[in-house]
């Protein structure tokens, strides 16, 4: 099949094998249901083959539904899956699964997420720097002060079992000059969403990449130039502002990088995108078709 025919959000890509992987929010209702994770396969990112199953959960599994942006790294000899999930007693949270190989099938580490388990949180994403993983992730506006989403960073354990220290705000959805606050409960009230971080260690920088909305679903960055603990200054400007967003950065099999993302933003026409983008001494840049 072609990716127009794929319905997926938050696409994350992986080489193995000189293979493309394709995982996502792959659940045809994804708000109300939770059924699991597929993955799809591909040589030129034109031609896909699937979906194949990456997870099924059992019926002790803590997740029911909302399962969102799954994605694999490889760590240690190992595959990792961070993924989203929700249920009725545990609030939304990061959940760690691994698998001997891409294909899986990933087993939960634990039955709990690793993010704040008294916190709303989602899309976390593991980073390691010098050795030492890092998981970066979305505290909710539902219940983040001002209903204004945010960015943490936490470290890991070596075997990715549990945290160490204390959590660090990287920053706030309302921080960037870009954001607009969406209207919840009446136009009088006002969120500020903060979606898909994403760290990409490019030449000149190290970037996260980051969504929230501004005239629709956009996609932006933040740069550091002292590690990922930063401090992070956000860019003025969006990437990709054409009501897409959630987006991750790869390395093609010739060597060019491309942006994943998902457009449009809204079920069921979701669809992947490969976009070429490059680095530059300022940041990172969108080609041009």
């Amino acid at each position: 099949m072609k990716a127009s025919e794929i319905q997926i959000r938050d696409p994350y890509v992986i080489t193995a094998a000189d293979t493309y992987y394709l995982y996502g929010s792959t659940d045809r209702d994804i708000w109300n249901t939770g059924g699991g994770f597929d993955y799809y396969k591909s040589r030129d990112l034109v031609e896909f083959e699937g979906p194949y199953p990456a997870f099924r959960p059992d019926a002790g599994f803590w997740g029911k539904k909302n399962f969102w942006a799954p994605e694999v790294h490889f760590y240690r000899g190992r595959w990792y899956m961070f993924a989203t999930f929700c249920s009725p007693e545990i609030t939304r949270g990061t959940q760690i699964l691994s698998a001997d190989t891409p294909d899986g099938p990933f087993i939960p580490m634990g039955n709990g997420p690793i993010t704040p388990e008294d916190w709303y949180c989602l899309d976390g994403t593991l980073f390691v720097e010098e050795g030492i993983p890092y998981l970066t992730y979305c505290h909710e506006w539902l219940d983040a002060p001002d209903y204004v989403g945010e960015i943490w960073l936490q470290r890991l354990t070596a075997d990715l079992s549990g945290t160490v220290g204390e959590k660090q705000l990287l920053f706030r959805a309302s921080d960037a000059s870009w954001t607009r606050g969406q209207p919840w409960r009446g136009e009088q009230s006002k969120c500020y969403v903060t979606d898909g971080p994403f760290c990409f260690q490019g030449k000149y920088h190290l970037y996260l990449l980051w969504s929230s909305f501004a005239d629709g679903y956009a996609i932006s960055t933040a740069i550091s130039d002292n590690g990922v603990r930063g401090p992070w200054r956000l860019s003025d400007t969006v990437l990709r502002a054409q009501d897409s967003g959630h987006g991750m950065i790869f390395r093609g099999r010739d060597g060019s990088l491309r942006l994943a993302l998902h457009s449009p933003n809204q079920t069921p026409h979701e669809r992947p995108l490969f976009l070429p983008i490059e680095e530059t001494p300022d940041g990172l840049r969108l080609i041009p078709d």
